[in-house]
């Protein structure tokens, strides 16, 4: 009984947990802002940020599974997760100033000719920051699950992770869709590019030394 009780606070705490973290900007700025540039439709909005979502938890929860398994300290782990996102946090700062320096050479060109290729690789240079980034709270809730088995870690896991990922998609819409109807970051066009990038780039640095 005392088992099940601490289980179910764990499960509590695991949700508060992964919903705090979740309302970062990271976790759906960079969608909205080159969403709302490419003109992207509801769908591909979706479907980029829940792959990103998935590569997101997906990457720590390996990370963790494979620690507890092998019987490495959580200290270890944590200092690799944090070493993760330090370099998550730049690869988004320089993503976002290189596609601000890309749309404005656009701008300045009006040349669009491989425009469709640039924004597959923007979405997936993207997916790739996210699966890079640490979800950096996941990896300690596991090591607290364990003593509860392996069915307790992957209850939590799974717990934080569908939250995250809901989280992540629920702010997205939301904003997106919040945007498109105040008709924000459409005064001009030509200009959506590098406002896209300068935003980017601004959250990674708010919370790479704000810790926003």
């Amino acid at each position: 009984m005392e088992n099940a009780t601490s289980l179910w606070i764990l499960i509590v705490s695991t949700s508060a947990i992964a919903l705090v973290h979740t309302l970062a900007p990271d976790h759906w700025v960079p969608f909205v802002s080159i969403g709302r540039a490419q003109k992207w439709s509801t769908g591909k909005l979706v479907w980029v940020t829940l792959l990103s979502g998935l590569g997101h938890v997906g990457s720590s929860i390996v990370i963790g599974s494979i620690g507890l398994a092998f019987g490495f300290g959580l200290t270890g782990l944590q200092a690799v997760e944090s070493q993760r996102a330090e370099v998550a946090g730049m690869l988004l700062i320089g993503f976002g100033l290189a596609y601000a320096v890309w749309g404005l050479k656009q701008v300045r060109s009006h040349k669009h000719q491989h425009i469709d290729t640039r924004r597959t690789v923007t979405i997936w240079t993207l997916v790739a920051i996210f699966v890079l980034g640490p979800c950096e709270p996941l990896i300690p809730l596991m090591f607290i699950s364990a003593t509860h088995g392996w069915g307790a870690v992957i209850l939590v896991s799974g717990v934080f992770s569908l939250i995250t990922i809901a989280m992540m998609l629920l702010q997205a819409l939301l904003v997106y869709k919040g945007i498109g109807f105040l008709k924000l970051l459409n005064i001009n066009h030509h200009y959506s590019h590098p406002i896209a990038g300068l935003v980017i780039a601004a959250t990674g640095i708010m919370v790479m030394f704000l810790g926003i």
